[in-house]
């Protein structure tokens, strides 16, 4: 056989070309050399058909990369580049005769991906044990119950064994058949020419899905499938500081398998209703405390809510609106770790308000006693104020 040119070189282009690449080059050379520009010219119709063969390995993805590992002798069995048979391998497989028969999927799957020709290769014994699929569901809890952890019955619907026909999917009284085509095994073994030589492979058998039994009468309840769906009641544990949006997934307790395989997972999105008193920031607990007026002013012991429940502080004197104090360690507890979040209370005053003409007037003498000195912020900004007009009357003649 003549030694044919590489198939980047007819059409004009680099080995690592894009698709888009060899589109337009396909259609430069296919224009330049086609029959009806040369009816009479049979260099051109061969170069025309060269330009073709080209297009068709190099336009698609699996006959290209055969070719870039193994050259013409990837994509044309026929083609010999010499005395050492398959030149991508040096020679190593042209001891391997049309006639050998050799199961080399392994090879295809390695270098090829899967096989040559459109035939199909499963590693896997369809027969196998296989994992059923996972469920999900949704589940609110209170504020509280995320902070503390709690165990809750979820009910579910799930694949569960036929009752009916215990699994078998095969209707009571009978019982499946061993599939007549594939003799149980679930597989067909065939015989495929390829470049190595006649090779034996094998794909799921066709007239039982690649199960190895066949059910002539099915089971009237699961259809012979085996399996029906059932509502279950699961018990889950919510961990301690799960938060809102979270999933939790439970081990073993989605589908059912096939073939003795392991149930599914069921996935269980958490949503957390919010709390009347309490906010929650990462693993810290927010809270708002009112205090008087007085008790802002003289201090005070006051009482504050948190998770564990009520605990005393003590308001120091003269504490401003505002103020944010931190209780370590009242906070949330830290998923899968070690520790807490702590509680954050911000103080709120309370102005009075509605008050009486004796109120007043006692107010009102209470604050003529008063001086800027008793009030911190007052006199910073009486300060601050009285430079401000010093730069405008300095700067600006204000």
């Amino acid at each position: 056989m003549a030694e044919k040119r590489d198939y980047y070189e007819v059409l004009g282009i680099q080995k690592g070309a894009s698709e888009d690449e060899i589109k337009k080059a396909y259609r430069k050379m296919a224009k330049m050399y086609h029959p009806d520009l040369h009816p009479d010219d049979p260099e051109a119709a061969e170069k025309f058909k060269e330009v073709n063969e080209a297009n068709d390995v190099l336009s698609d993805p699996q006959k290209r990369q055969r070719y870039d590992q193994f050259g013409h002798a990837g994509v044309d069995p026929s083609y010999n580049a010499g005395a050492g048979g398959f030149g991508g391998f040096g020679g190593g497989f042209s001891g391997f005769s049309s006639g050998d028969g050799i199961d080399l999927g392994d090879i295809f799957d390695q270098f090829f991906g899967g096989g040559m020709g459109g035939s199909t290769r499963s590693s896997s014994n369809p027969n196998g044990p296989r994992r059923g699929s996972d469920i999900s569901t949704s589940r609110d809890i209170s504020f509280m119950e995320a902070c503390k952890g709690v165990q809750v019955e979820i009910e579910v619907n799930r694949s569960e064994v036929c009752d009916t026909c215990n699994g078998s999917g095969a209707k009571p009284g009978t019982s499946p058949k061993t599939c007549t085509e594939c003799n149980g095994t679930g597989t067909i073994r065939f015989n495929q020419r390829t470049l190595f030589g006649t090779m034996a492979s094998t794909r799921p058998c066709t007239k039982c899905n690649g199960k190895g039994k066949m059910i002539e009468d099915p089971c009237p309840t699961c259809r012979g499938s085996g399996r029906v769906q059932k509502k279950r009641t699961v018990s889950v544990n919510i961990p301690a500081g799960i938060d809102d949006g979270q999933i939790l997934r439970v081990a073993g307790q989605g589908n059912m398998g096939q073939n003795g395989g392991q149930r599914g997972d069921l996935n269980v999105r958490i949503s957390v209703r919010k709390s009347l008193l309490f906010e929650r920031k990462g693993f810290d607990v927010w809270t708002e405390i009112p205090i008087t007026y007085s008790q802002a002013v003289l201090g005070d012991e006051i009482t504050v809510p948190t998770i564990d429940g009520n605990v005393s502080y003590t308001v120091p004197p003269g504490t401003q609106p505002d103020t944010i104090f931190r209780l370590r360690g009242k906070g949330i507890q830290k998923l899968q770790r070690d520790g807490r979040g702590d509680q954050l209370v911000k103080v709120i005053l309370e102005v009075p308000k509605n008050l009486n003409k004796k109120q007043k007037d006692a107010l009102m003498a209470f604050s003529e006693q008063l001086t800027e000195k008793n009030y911190e912020k007052k006199t910073s900004f009486s300060d601050r104020l009285k430079r401000f007009g010093e730069d405008l009357k300095k700067n600006f003649g204000m």
